[in-house]
């Protein structure tokens, strides 16, 4: 796990605590959940925009760039 090779037990009961000082008791799991749902929401946003963009095809086919002929250009 990603965090667990970032954070020791003690930085994150560190970070606990202060966010229990900050935010306190009451609000703490609202805020969680609030963050929880909002972390939901971006990763349907990401698939379904994954998604429309696999599903639609260009829809404007890029311009090749062409040489003019030689024959045709007079000089």
């Amino acid at each position: 796990m990603l965090l667990a090779d970032i954070f020791s037990p003690t930085d994150l009961i560190v970070v606990v605590v202060v966010l229990l000082l900050i935010f306190g008791g009451k609000r703490l799991p609202g805020l969680a959940r609030s963050i929880g749902s909002a972390t939901s929401e971006f990763k349907k946003g990401v698939d379904e925009g994954a998604r429309s963009t696999a599903d639609k095809p260009d829809e404007q086919p890029r311009a090749e760039a062409t040489k003019p002929d030689e024959s045709t250009n007079p000089e």
